[in-house]
Formats: C-alpha cells, sequence, structure tokens
C-alpha cells in the first residue's frame, strides 16, 4: 500500500511542476481518446487538436465545446443506456452513478473503465495511505465506512448502475475489506432502520480504529441510533445474532449470521459504560479511534458541532475531500481541510464568483487561479463530461506543490443542500404545482430555506384564498414533501434515513413578497435588479420571512 501510495503520490505532485503544461497535455489525451465518437466528431476533436499551442488549444476547446449541464449532455447520455457504443466516449461505460438532477428524471453519470481504474482505483489507493501517514493505527482495529448499495439495478441495455462510494468500498484493497465492520452485502438491505441497525450492531462489537462517511449528519444519526438501540445491540453481541424481527433478504441474513459468533465478554463491557455514561459516545466504545473523516465543508459544519467531545482526544478528523457522483476532483492531502485537485486527471475551468451573472463569463484555466478567490468550477473527464458545469462554488485556499487547493462553499444557480441531497429550486417550483393540482389551493408566492440548525426545510407558502387554514397549510405541505422525495433520488433517500427531517409549513400574510421587495429596497437593493430565488440558504432573507407569517 506505501508503495502504491508513494507512486501516487509522485505523480500528483509531480503534475504541480508546471499545472498549465500538466492541463494541456491531458486534454489533448481525452480529446485524442473521443475524437471519433459521435460527440467527438460533432464538436470537431480533430480540429481541436490540430493546436499549434497551449493557449490555441484552450481558445479552440472553449469555441467549439459549449459550457455544458446534464440536461445537455443527457441525449448522448441516454444513446449509452440503451446500447449504442462511442457517443461520448469509446465502447461503453463500466456503470453510471446515479444522483439527483433539476429536472424529475435522475441523472445517470457514465463511468469508464479508464476513469475506474484510475480514479477509484489508483487514487482510492493514495487516499487510504493517506490515513496511514496520518495514524499509522487507522488500520489497526476496525474500519467503519456507510456508503450507498453498489450496484442498485440495470439501465435499459443491461449496464449496472449504483454508488460510485459502494463501488469504492467494494474495491479497496484485500487487507482493507478484511478490517470492515460490516461486509457489502449489508448495503442490500433497503430498509434504512433495518440497515442502520445492522451497521451499528456489527459496528460496536469490535474496537474501531477508522470512521468513514461523506457527511458528518451521518454521524450524529449513528449516535443517536446507538443510543436507541443500545440494549438490543448488547443483548444481541452476547448471543451472536441479529434480531430475528428485522426484515432483510434471507440472503443477506445467511451471510451476516456466518460471520457472527457469542461475545460475552465485549457485552459485558458495553454494559458497564452504560451504567459510567448513560448517553454512550464513541469516545466510550471506540476509545482507540485513530480518524473519523468527513465533511466539513459548506452547511456540515452545523453538524460537525453536535459531535463535539464524541470522539477520543487523540482521534484525528481529516475533511473527506471534495467528492460528487461526477468527479472524484481531488484527495486532501495536507491534513488540514484543503483539496488538492488531481490536475493530471482531470481538466479544469472556472469561472470567478463575481462573473457569474455575466452573459459572457471569462472561463479561466487552473493556472490562473488566485488564492483567496471563489469560482465556479467546470470539469473534463474521461468518462464523457465536457466542459461540465459542477454547479459548485469553491474557494482556493492556496497551492500544494504548485497545484491550487480548494474548499468547498456551496451550491450555485438555485441548488440548495443540507446533507448531499441537492434540491434544485425547479423541483420545489415542480412539486408546489403538483400539490396544486392534486388540492385544488391556489399558491399566490412561496419560498423556501434551508434550515441546517434543524436539518430540515422550511416552506412558505401564501395562498390565494385568505381563509386557508394552518392544518390544510400541512397537508398541502405533505404533499410538497411527497412530490420531493419522488422528483429527488438524494432528498428521498435522504429522508428515509432521518438526515433531512420533515419540512415545516408555514402560512405567509397577503403579498409577502411585495413587502419582502419593499424590505430590500429601503435596505439598499436596487429595484431593477431585484431578483429572488425561491429556494435558499440564506439566513438573513430567512429572518426576514420568518416576519411575514400569520400570527
Amino acid at each position: 500500500m506505501h508503495f502504491v501510495g508513494f507512486l501516487q503520490r509522485r505523480a500528483l505532485y509531480k503534475s504541480g511542476k508546471n499545472v498549465k503544461k500538466t492541463q494541456a497535455n491531458l486534454l489533448r489525451e481525452i480529446l485524442a481518446y473521443a475524437k471519433d465518437t459521435v460527440y467527438g466528431k460533432e464538436h470537431n476533436f480533430s480540429a481541436i487538436l490540430a493546436a499549434k499551442s497551449d493557449d490555441e488549444l484552450f481558445k479552440l476547446y472553449k469555441q467549439n465545446v459549449k459550457d455544458n449541464d446534464y440536461e445537455d449532455l443527457r441525449p448522448y447520455i441516454n444513446r449509452h443506456t440503451h446500447g449504442e457504443e462511442d457517443i461520448l466516449f469509446p465502447g461503453k461505460p463500466k456503470m453510471y452513478a446515479t444522483t439527483s438532477g433539476t429536472t424529475a428524471e435522475p441523472k445517470w453519470i457514465p463511468i469508464t473503465y479508464k476513469y475506474f481504474s484510475d480514479v477509484y482505483g489508483k487514487m482510492n489507493k493514495l487516499w487510504l495511505d493517506n490515513f496511514i501517514c496520518q495514524n499509522p493505527d487507522a488500520f489497526k482495529g476496525g474500519v467503519v465506512t456507510i456508503v450507498g448499495k453498489a450496484i442498485e439495478g440495470n439501465a435499459p441495455d443491461g449496464t449496472v448502475y449504483g454508488s460510485v462510494s459502494g463501488v469504492s468500498f467494494t474495491n479497496c484493497p484485500p487487507f482493507v475489506q478484511k478490517v470492515y465492520s460490516a461486509p457489502p452485502v449489508t448495503f442490500e438491505i433497503s430498509d434504512y432502520k433495518v440497515r442502520n441497525y445492522v451497521l451499528f450492531r456489527l459496528g460496536i462489537e469490535f474496537n474501531t480504529t477508522l470512521l468513514l462517511t461523506a457527511n458528518p449528519s451521518t454521524f450524529v444519526e449513528m449516535q443517536n441510533n446507538i443510543n436507541a438501540n443500545y440494549d438490543d445491540f448488547v443483548k444481541d453481541i452476547e448471543n451472536g445474532t441479529i434480531k430475528k424481527d428485522l426484515e432483510m433478504p434471507a440472503h443477506v441474513r445467511t451471510a451476516l449470521e456466518a460471520r457472527l459468533k457469542p461475545n460475552p465478554e465485549r457485552a459485558a463491557e458495553l454494559r458497564k459504560l452504560k451504567e459510567e455514561h448513560g448517553f454512550v459516545l464513541p469516545k466510550h466504545y471506540w476509545p482507540d479511534l485513530a480518524i473519523a473523516a468527513t465533511w466539513h465543508c459548506g452547511n456540515t459544519k452545523r453538524y460537525l458541532d453536535k459531535l463535539t467531545d464524541s470522539f477520543p482526544e487523540t482521534c484525528g478528523q481529516p475533511e473527506f475531500g471534495y467528492f460528487a457522483s461526477e468527479c472524484r476532483a481531488g484527495l486532501v492531502m495536507n491534513g488540514k481541510d484543503d483539496t488538492t485537485l488531481f490536475a493530471h486527471m482531470h481538466f479544469f475551468e472556472f469561472i470567478h464568483a463575481e462573473d457569474l451573472e455575466n452573459e459572457n463569463p471569462e472561463f479561466l484555466t487552473l493556472d490562473q487561479l488566485e488564492k483567496g478567490k471563489r469560482y465556479c468550477m467546470y470539469v473534463t473527464t474521461w468518462s464523457g463530461l465536457y466542459r461540465y458545469n459542477m454547479n459548485d462554488l469553491v474557494e482556493v485556499t492556496g497551492f500544494d506543490h504548485g497545484i491550487p487547493t480548494i474548499q468547498f462553499i456551496q451550491k450555485v444557480n438555485g441548488i440548495v443542500t443540507l446533507t448531499g441531497e441537492k434540491l434544485h429550486e425547479r423541483q420545489f417550483m415542480m412539486a408546489v404545482k403538483d400539490a396544486e393540482e392534486q388540492t385544488g389551493l391556489k399558491i399566490r408566492f412561496h419560498i423556501g430555506f434551508a434550515d441546517a440548525e434543524r436539518s430540515g426545510y422550511d416552506f412558505y407558502y401564501e395562498f390565494e384564498d385568505r381563509s386557508v387554514t394552518q392544518e390544510q397549510c400541512e397537508a398541502f405541505n405533505n404533499i410538497v414533501d411527497e412530490r420531493l422525495k419522488k422528483i429527488n433520488i438524494e432528498y428521498e433517500a435522504k429522508r428515509n434515513s432521518f438526515r433531512v427531517k420533515d419540512p415545516q409549513a408555514f402560512r405567509l400574510i397577503e403579498n409577502s413578497f411585495e413587502t419582502f421587495k419593499a424590505q430590500c429596497i429601503a435596505e439598499g437593493a436596487r429595484d431593477g435588479q431585484f431578483k429572488l430565488m425561491l429556494l435558499l440558504n440564506d439566513e438573513k432573507r430567512h429572518a426576514k420571512f420568518k416576519n411575514l407569517v400569520v400570527k
């Protein structure tokens, strides 16, 4: 592992000696790889490759390939999912990663064999080696990791789709898989309550030294789940069982029970911990926990505050790193919160935050970034995403061996997320419209806010019929919630796993928007440039609407 990690670390840092040249060479390789595909021919990849300089290459790429969001690429991806080859990239993909989109249709993110081998193969080994470098005891005990299901189903042509985190989990080196507290088959349990019971019952039986999950909200849920089921966990550990009333596929139960045996000594230890502490924390049942890695960025900091004093004092808590279904952009290499970008794996472009409203913004390359500035990031990958808008605002925090390091700040362009659900303004509007049609109630104005403290959404409605009661408003809101679950698969997953709480419903006073706008203009906003998104993560604006609620 150390040798493989050393090789990948050396390759990464070598790419920073001349970032511009690295990026130009990489872009040429990606374009050459895909020049004979449908997309490559339509967008003149061969002509772009005729560029005589790096600057000309970048210029021709921008001229021939417009910046894309998923909907721009969906027609090409759909051709792949129905069995066609050589559309965005040569051949067909290894798999698809599924995630929520801006419409009711989820995104199918293709993962090519090359991308999987390089980014989820070689660089995952570097990721694991980083943990050993941070603490040699990271893999001394058990490993608890909470991921999605590796294979969830099949595309129309039979290609599998599932969770990238789940696939990464099942493809870790054998020595790592041996110390997983829960085998991959655990994630085939569809019921979140049952799955979590099994995960944490297996997890607390042994002394875990490495704890991994992207969302810190999962750590909070883990703590609460363990205490809620503590006595049942202890009984199961004592008897070497998993509660018989938990429903799961027969083959899953068979595989799990084959790993179990009575452990009365550990059960006695756990009973004593509860007697001593009441509410038992990870630092109590995992005293040798070396590393607990999770996201620290954006809204997730609110969840980290709830974990204060949960882990042993010697436990390292590194940032999980910038990781999305579309692109694993880099790794945290410095033990802090900064992601060092994979300059040798993806071609990056950026728009400065102040230029986002410009109809013709300037696109910057990796070598043009400045420390302390914020940008919206675009990527070109080996998996057929060309000049793809990640819709993420990131801040450049510095440079690691010449490579820019970033931190995620927030989603942009109408996307809000509390714990990875990526809820879009358009989806909220669709759900409200469906609720109107179902109830017959008409909305004059509506707006939603993420409440990170509560880990839920607050939805505000101004009904045309002023006699609508709070009870009717809440029934309307329940329909919106259920519709959002159908529209957004990530929202459904987070709601079902209780990481996103029930949305709260509020009735707004008459002319609420007009009142709000007047307040903003009185405070200095320009009337002609006044804009308001209908789904926000904005505490100041949220506070204003809290004062416009029907008393």
